[in-house]
């Protein structure tokens, strides 16, 4: 077993402290700690981070390799600090089996990067018609616990309460892709005055606005747990917020480009080239007060976590005209930075609402075991080291998955992860991810060895 010790880390309260790290725990935390054994890593200067967890991942196997596979999927996760990630149902075939589910798992177990989990369907196919094999995959060997149609709504209000009743007799949480797909017909951007300047059809506000309404009125009405996804709009905020007031079991996510990013990017008013499908996205980018408004959101806690909404898509299905692009940005490596530049240095969060956001709050609300605790001795050790004071211009060289739709390239980000620690071996070291076939063989090694006696699972 080999141990590694962090020297002289920030950790999120201001404190500094030696971390060791041996199997999947933090055996020893404090000052001057013994090397004895150890592969010393030189962290002066970078804060020490829970591993991030992201609650929504699309990682495209089976069936879309030429976007991302769970393995190139995984090393993009690690190179931005992840340590777990939750793989959307929308794979070819679609997870709504026992057998899809596990396959992604076990591809995840062997990629070795990351703790990966796999999102069961709600319905058969993605259909919206019949409920999936629920129970199947609750119960088999991935035990899903979250189930989601995303890409598509659950749009029937019958199957959506169905589908709560039966995820909530075994502890699960539905999470919501909310649009009324009526009011979204052909939509190609946020739905206002830009949209008529450019003659795109619109999305409206009022098609998430709807969904989330009506979906926190039967969570309530069953007593179930609702997770909403990608939430995009002020509206959209105050009903969640209302939810909340009435004690509604509702949680929600925003995303990394919803926190920065504008409408205005398409038109090119920001300096973008027009009609740029890298910032085509569903839900759409939406308006300065939008933005604004879930800023507020995650820093009072009515937004509960971050939350990438990785979308990975060949070079094909992007670089054509808008209407025929597809919908979605790669997010996973960039997602530290740009939180960073969108809550952290204008002061709205601080690095322990980091971790909170993008660590203790999905892995709860996702129940991703061994994942998401604090950095205490006896820990998992489950670790990120990022250095605040870097800066970069996000390149390609910067992507660590298979595709390369970015909205952020060529635009100066704060930040850098330097390394990840996934139960409790390097997954990257001087901001570089570690060689596959290494980080494969210390996953055999780490199974193999099984979690030591009193570990996390």
């Amino acid at each position: 077993m080999t141990a590694h010790l962090i020297r002289g880390a920030r950790l999120v309260d201001g404190s500094r402290a030696d971390i060791r790290l041996e199997g999947r725990r933090i055996t020893a935390l404090g000052s001057g700690l013994d090397v004895a054994g150890a592969t010393v890593v030189d962290a002066d200067g970078l804060i020490a981070l829970p591993g991030l967890v992201d609650l929504h991942t699309h990682l495209r196997e089976p069936g879309h390799e030429e976007s991302e596979t769970v393995l190139t999927g995984s090393r993009a996760a690690a190179a931005g600090g992840f340590t777990a990630v939750n793989a959307m149902a929308n794979s070819s075939p679609v997870a709504d089996t026992a057998g899809v589910v596990e396959q992604v798992q076990a591809l995840g177990d062997d990629a070795g990067y990351v703790t990966v989990r796999p999102i069961g369907a709600v319905s058969q196919g993605l259909q919206g018609t019949h409920l999936s094999e629920i129970g199947a995959m609750a119960t088999s060997r991935a035990k899903v616990r979250v189930f989601s149609d995303d890409g598509s709504c659950v749009s029937d209000p019958l199957l959506m309460r169905r589908a709560l009743e039966y995820i909530k007799g075994f502890g699960g949480v539905l999470a919501q892709h909310a649009q009324e797909p009526r009011l979204t017909i052909g939509a190609q951007m946020n739905e206002g005055r830009l949209s008529s300047e450019l003659g795109l059809a619109g999305w409206p506000a009022v098609a998430e606005e709807a969904i989330i309404a009506r979906d926190v009125l039967l969570a309530d009405h069953v007593g179930a747990r609702l997770h909403v996804c990608h939430v995009s709009t002020a509206g959209s905020v105050e009903v969640i917020r209302w939810a909340k007031s009435r004690g509604i079991d509702v949680t929600a996510e925003v995303t990394p480009h919803h926190l920065i990013l504008t409408e205005d990017l398409i038109a090119g008013i920001d300096g973008a080239a027009g009609y740029d499908a890298r910032y085509k996205v569903n839900p759409p980018l939406r308006a300065r007060e939008d933005v604004d408004a879930l800023r507020a959101a995650l820093a009072d806690g009515t937004i509960d976590i971050v939350a990438t909404d990785h979308a990975p898509h060949t070079a094909e299905a992007k670089c054509c005209e808008w209407p025929a692009a597809a919908n979605g940005m790669v997010g996973l490596e960039s997602a530290l930075s740009v939180v960073q530049a969108a809550v952290v240095d204008p002061g709205q969060l601080d690095w322990a609402d980091v971790a909170r956001v993008l660590s203790s709050a999905p892995a709860r609300i996702g129940q991703v075991e061994g994942h998401g605790g604090p950095i205490v001795e006896g820990g998992a050790a489950e670790i990120t080291l990022y250095d605040p004071a870097a800066t970069r211009a996000f390149a390609v060289t910067d992507l660590a998955g298979q595709s390369q739709n970015s909205p952020y390239l060529g635009m100066t980000l704060p930040g850098r992860v330097v390394a990840t620690f996934h139960h409790g071996y390097p997954t990257v070291l001087d901001g570089r991810v570690v060689d596959a076939d290494r980080i494969a063989a210390a996953a055999r090694a780490d199974r193999s060895a099984g979690a030591p006696t009193g570990a996390l699972a």
